[in-house]
């Protein structure tokens, strides 16, 4: 189902905001109106959503600004998850590979870069595993998976094992005992590669999940970025004030992997 237009324009304005275009303002809503061929009530109500998160000033009679960035490790509508529990999910995603088929598009052994090493703890240039797969229900594409796995790890299974069983399995086959996640959820709009890989148009608003898996020890073995369609993809949590957490994800209508 598409977006509504006003959250398409709310989603591409807020990555430019991200981006720094708007430094002088941001453009009226008669030149927005214009650039998306929409009426004012939809400009508006795009506006009225980033006023809303923080990431603009409207004033009467003067020209919106962008207001400043929030602090670093933090970003407008992202959830942070920390310390999620990973006991039972591996064989809750074990459950949801019986209903869900994996295409992998790419697995090669690639030197770190800047981001990947920093994430992982590694040296810039250390080799790192990179994969990169399809997941889908019976009702078609559900995710666009890409992650990195030191080699020092990954060099005990390929493309054959990925095809048929979840990382984390195969971490944990390798001898990982996973312990704890930190993951961040946002938005992304599909470009023409994602759109292709999951069927659906360019420009078609993602959820965004970025999880780095740590292991007993605190030594992080798997950054995952995680592009999923919103209609099958459901992300669930429940938080207690003592800072407990239950979080479900819900796949179409009939397949779920859980954080206990």
């Amino acid at each position: 189902m598409p977006l509504p237009k006003y959250h398409q324009i709310y989603l591409v304005l807020r990555e430019q905001l991200h981006e720094g275009r708007f430094a002088e303002g941001l453009p009226g809503e008669l030149a927005l109106m214009a650039q998306f061929d929409v009426a004012r009530v939809t400009v508006r109500r795009a506006l009225e959503q980033l006023s809303s998160e923080g990431l603009i000033a409207r004033n009467p009679g003067r020209r919106t600004r962008a207001l400043p960035p929030p602090a670093a490790g933090e970003s407008p509508g992202t959830k942070n998850l920390e310390r999620a529990n990973l006991r039972g999910l591996l064989e809750n995603l074990v459950t949801m590979g019986l209903h869900t088929s994996v295409k992998v598009i790419e697995v090669a052994t690639i030197t770190a870069s800047t981001q990947v090493a920093e994430a992982l703890q590694l040296q810039l240039g250390d080799a790192v595993q990179k994969a990169v797969r399809v997941r889908s229900t019976k009702e078609g594409p559900l995710s666009h998976i890409t992650t990195y796995v030191p080699d020092t790890i990954a060099r005990r299974f390929g493309r054959r094992e990925l095809s048929k069983k979840p990382i984390l399995v195969l971490l944990e086959e390798s001898g990982v005992k996973v312990g704890r996640a930190h993951q961040t959820i946002s938005a992304r709009l599909a470009d023409n590669v994602l759109a292709q890989h999951l069927d659906v148009s360019v420009g078609s608003a993602l959820l965004a999940v970025r999880r780095l898996i740590y292991d007993e020890d605190e030594r992080p073995v798997q950054w995952l970025h995680g592009l999923y369609r919103p209609d099958r993809y459901t992300y669930e949590m429940q938080l207690s004030r003592v800072g407990s957490i239950d979080a479900k994800v819900w796949v179409s209508k009939d397949v779920s992997a859980q954080f206990n």
